[in-house]
């Protein structure tokens, strides 16, 4: 199995000298789908919870609605495919359209296609002292980012102790990730609260309403047609969050100012 980060040795420069460093990259795989017999896709990402990417990744686009239409999921020896058979028949998109998400990602829904959101409250409201807190859960789920850089990370919560985390170099991958481990451990959240490190563009916040989030928060930018999706799915969403700033973009009644 390919490691989530790979050595590497380069040469730093600085004031006219050069040294020798070790270090460490994010490993950038090509893993591919292969649903009921028929290569579908090639994902690239982190390898690392490649099964849970998987499933999660055919909730996120409407092809299963819970686990149990899954008969069986594996990962190959070499770790570069994922054999996931259903128990009824699925047909592969005719077209997958190229999003906006960093190390190529696919989807086969359109931007303004509806798509039935997992079941959530929309009456989640956070003081403005909370949203640090929350900030800190997600830096505390940086593992590989620490090792290496280069790496995003996403984590599900109910803003307590629950708490969905997954690391890779593929924004959109760890949504699907989270999804798919969610769908596998049968997990359920009274409330959902998504924390991102990356920046919310449109499939980002459908795979957000699949997960049945609240609340999106992000530490850098949404893009317009994010907000327009979270304003008409009375979604709170935050972006450019710092530990005592942000902004508040949708559903600003939810946030309560606490000095």
């Amino acid at each position: 199995m390919t490691s989530p980060n790979t050595p590497i040795q380069y040469q730093f420069f600085q004031n006219g000298k050069k040294e020798i460093v070790e270090a460490r990259l994010p490993t950038e795989a090509s893993v591919s789908l292969t649903v009921n017999g028929e290569v579908w896709l090639r994902f690239m990402c982190t390898p690392l919870q490649q099964e849970a990417l998987a499933v999660g990744f055919l909730f996120n686009e409407g092809i299963i609605k819970d686990f149990s239409e899954v008969v069986d999921v594996r990962t190959c020896e070499h770790g570069d495919n994922v054999d996931i058979w259903l128990n009824h028949a699925a047909e592969k998109p005719k077209k997958w359209t190229r999003t906006s998400g960093c190390t190529g990602g696919v989807t086969s829904v359109e931007p303004h296609t509806y798509i039935e959101p997992a079941q959530r409250q929309n009456n989640v409201v956070l003081s403005s002292k909370q949203i640090p807190l929350l900030l800190k859960m997600l830096d505390e789920h940086q593992a590989l980012y620490r090792q290496s850089g280069g790496m995003h990370t996403s984590i599900l919560t109910d803003g307590a102790e629950k708490i969905i985390a997954a690391e890779d170099i593929g924004r959109h991958n760890t949504l699907d990730k989270i999804a798919g481990i969610k769908l596998i451990e049968n997990l359920v959240f009274e409330q959902s609260i998504l924390l991102t490190t990356g920046r919310i563009s449109s499939e980002m916040m459908q795979k957000s309403l699949r997960l049945g989030a609240s609340v999106v928060i992000s530490r850098t930018s949404p893009s317009s047609m994010s907000v327009e999706l979270a304003q008409k799915q009375g979604i709170t969403l935050i972006g450019y969050t710092k530990r005592h700033r942000f902004n508040v973009y949708t559903n600003t009644e939810k946030i309560i100012l606490e000095a």
